[in-house]
């Protein structure tokens, strides 16, 4: 649940400062995606073996973890600036992504545990016989 608000209030940041279109948002995503985990949404749903299911609804507590982070550095990031249009929150992007990026490496570091995995929570099929 915080995970969500988290990434509500980063959305609702970049609805009042000039983000309006759903490519906006997905470019943006990506962006925080990509330099928290090195992998874009697309190339972390392939490892899990998505099609159309939700990422978040799939990813390990640690994922959801430092995806959250990486949201939350982005809209201070972002706040502090007052970063508005899509070139400046890309900028503000990075910066959030590679927050939870060393923050991620550290933990994995230290645990020996990587954040990143295959697993997901799709149900089991059930075979009709």
């Amino acid at each position: 649940m915080m995970g969500q608000e988290t990434r509500n209030k980063l959305t609702d940041y970049w609805k009042d400062h000039e983000i309006t279109k759903e490519e906006e948002f997905a470019i943006l995503t990506n962006i925080i995606h990509q330099e928290w985990s090195d992998l874009s949404v697309k190339e972390h749903k392939n490892l899990k073996g998505l099609k159309s299911q939700n990422l978040r609804d799939h990813m390990s507590e640690a994922e959801l973890i430092f995806t959250a982070l990486a949201e939350l550095s982005t809209r201070g990031i972002a706040q502090s600036v007052n970063a508005t249009g899509l070139e400046e929150n890309k900028r503000a992007g990075k910066e959030g992504g590679k927050i939870a990026k060393r923050a991620r490496i550290d933990f994995e570091n230290r645990t020996g545990q990587k954040v990143i995995t295959n697993k997901n929570f799709l149900p089991n099929k059930k075979i009709k016989n």
